[in-house]
């Protein structure tokens, strides 16, 4: 058994994994009736990607660009490519990904299974929205070009179904154009959680890029104080080129203990919310930095311990949304836990083709918990309380414990969904939720 993990590092299970080095070459499904999963770079959170006592799929192997057309900003590649690498080739052309979660190291494969959303879903929407083919290949030996015109009902089912489909050897992405490798980007303090609404609703007008950092801990009039980050990608002349970057901090080991308690999450949230003094700020951001501030420490998973965390990310239609996240954020804080990056943001109109596609028109917050047990997750219960009743959902990708019935409540086309599944294709997640 191999000791493949998710990024938050629960639940630890068994598996067997075999490797994928080339497209064109057959799946190697067991001859032992075992389930199979694929697996691309482990940046799942929860249970999603792993397959207990079965047989993962490992594609990071499938690493090689095929073909890019600098004039359309058409790319080919393999699903094991990462993000990192295709930014490496693409920004010094004047190419950006058209969506990108936050952190760049996250396969292609991974990007389409999770159909993962970034800072401009109110603009761009998922990932899934701007993938124009992929070949998928299935455990009978068949392989299927999947596309809004081709096999359309399975493209439906692979984007945001969770590798259960088959295995995405290559995919044909649209990119975006841009004239330069900077953004430029503001940053607001605000006060109070009607603030972020405020800002939110005239910077999605005019800014590409929208997100805020939340103090999880803050209790009364300053519930949902935070920072606001807005930008947009700067002109051909607006920076010098960036300087080499430097070399990355990682943190070195995993404790028996998580650094993560109330008394760091406490002086951190202070110390973080007024490191701005004035209330706005302008700053022209290499990319990465802008969108990837946690890829810069390596391993900062490991600061949770040995019992890893759980990552909790919901959404919440429009028409509930405040009065939904000051119900979500007066639990967290009277628990006196949650994360240092705690993330909010409104997602926009725009419709994924996947059938389990996580964003709906409302509004988003995640966090990560530290695992302790049975408080940890009897708080998530609480939290699934206020999401199901205003009518929303939890993500998939992040989860290591919503039980079946609300899985079933958040997504209520998985019946649709389930028909498409590959026979000898299973996860952990999926038959948790299906018990």
């Amino acid at each position: 058994m191999t000791a493949y993990q998710s990024w938050g590092g629960y639940p630890k299970l068994a598996q067997q994994a075999r490797l994928l080095r080339w497209r064109d070459a057959e799946l190697p499904v067991p001859g032992d009736g075992l389930s199979v999963l694929p697996f691309g770079n482990g940046r799942s959170y929860g249970d999603s990607c792993l397959n207990e006592n079965g047989v993962l799929l490992v594609a990071r192997g499938l690493d090689r660009l095929i073909a890019f057309d600098p004039a359309t900003g058409i790319l080919r590649c393999e699903a094991g490519v990462l993000l990192a690498d295709i930014l490496r080739f693409i920004v010094p052309q004047g190419w950006f990904v058209p969506v990108t979660p936050g952190t760049q190291y996250v396969t292609v494969g991974g990007a389409i299974a999770n159909d993962v959303h970034g800072k401009n879903h109110h603009r761009a929407g998922t990932f899934g929205c701007h993938v124009s083919r992929f070949e998928l290949l299935r455990s009978d030996g068949a392989r299927l070009v999947c596309s809004p015109a081709e096999n359309q009902a399975l493209f439906g089912a692979t984007i945001g179904g969770l590798g259960l489909t088959g295995v995405i050897v290559a995919a044909e992405l649209k990119l975006k154009r841009i004239a330069s490798p900077f953004i430029a980007a503001e940053t607001i303090r605000f006060d109070t959680l009607d603030q972020f609404f405020e800002l939110s609703e005239t910077s999605d007008r005019a800014y590409e890029y929208t997100v805020a950092w939340i103090d999880c801990l803050s209790r009364g009039r300053a519930l949902g104080r935070g920072i606001y980050l807005r930008g947009n990608h700067a002109g051909p002349f607006c920076c010098a080129q960036p300087k080499i970057a430097r070399r990355k901090l990682s943190f070195p080991l995993q404790l028996p203990f998580s650094l993560v308690n109330g008394l760091t999450l406490q002086a951190f949230n202070r110390l973080y919310y007024h490191k701005q003094r004035q209330r706005s700020l302008h700053a022209n951001f290499y990319y990465q930095p802008f969108f990837y501030p946690l890829d810069s420490i390596l391993g900062w998973n490991r600061m949770y311990g040995s019992k890893g965390f759980l990552q909790y990310q919901c959404a919440v239609p429009t028409r509930h949304a405040r009065g939904a996240m000051r119900e979500i954020l007066e639990r967290i804080a009277r628990s006196r836990t949650g994360s240092f990056l705690t993330v909010l943001k409104l997602f926009g109109a725009a419709t994924s083709p996947g059938l389990l596609s996580f964003p709906l028109p409302g509004a988003t917050l995640a966090l990560d918990f530290p695992n302790r047990g049975a408080p940890t997750f009897e708080l998530l219960n609480r939290l699934d309380e206020v999401v199901l009743a205003a009518g929303g959902r939890v993500y998939p990708a992040k989860d290591a414990r919503m039980s079946g019935d609300s899985f079933r409540r958040y997504f209520p086309r998985w019946s649709e969904f389930r028909r498409h599944i590959d026979p000898r294709f299973s996860s952990s997640f999926w038959r948790r939720v299906m018990e």
